[in-house]
């Protein structure tokens, strides 16, 4: 059975809404960052599927193919991957490749997990990752702690309606340079 991970950037204070402006992929890409790329890249390898919903997708989709100069990665890493998207209404995903999940969530994540292949990362979609967590789906959460107090935004656990699952086991806890701190719990 595969793990379903959620890897989310995240503020000290919780906050995983990026519309505050807090938190910029492209920089990334300096020398103190070496250690947090080196990080991402490890986790890339280890994950040979992509989930996420439709709004998320389609702001990846509009951003991520156009960046020629990306030196961290994530562009390479996302225009070959297995992207997976949940949603009812997008026809055309437009970036391969790409399938859309359209049946009951329960059903297509379980049988995603069940199929040959390695981990499965989730990031953004928030409402996705909420229902996920609600339906117990996800193995594992991968929080990159940014050393900034957003102060509002949606948040990973409560805030907003959305209940955290019960006793988490940290996996991991490792600092970068930059700051950022890694925080791995299973599920």
């Amino acid at each position: 059975m595969r793990d379903l991970i959620v890897t989310e950037n995240i503020s000290v204070d919780g906050v995983i809404d990026l519309s505050g402006g807090w938190f910029d992929p492209q920089a990334q890409g300096g020398a103190d960052q070496s250690d947090l790329l080196a990080a991402l890249a490890q986790q890339r390898d280890a994950a040979d599927a992509f989930l996420t919903g439709r709004v998320t997708f389609e702001q990846m989709r509009g951003y991520w193919p156009l960046q020629a100069d990306d030196t961290t990665g994530i562009s390479d890493y996302l225009n070959r991957v297995r992207k997976y998207v949940v949603s009812a209404t997008l026809t055309d995903p437009g970036w391969e490749p790409t399938t859309v999940l359209r049946g009951p969530l329960r059903t297509e994540i379980t049988a995603l997990k069940s199929a040959p292949g390695r981990d499965i990362v989730v990031t953004g979609s928030i409402t996705l990752v909420h229902a996920l967590i609600a339906a117990g789906l996800v193995d594992e959460y991968r929080l990159f702690v940014y050393p900034v107090v957003a102060g509002k935004g949606a948040r990973l656990f409560g805030g907003d309606g959305a209940a955290g699952p019960a006793g988490l086991r940290l996996a991991e806890a490792r600092p970068f340079r930059s700051g950022v701190v890694l925080l791995r719990y299973r599920a």
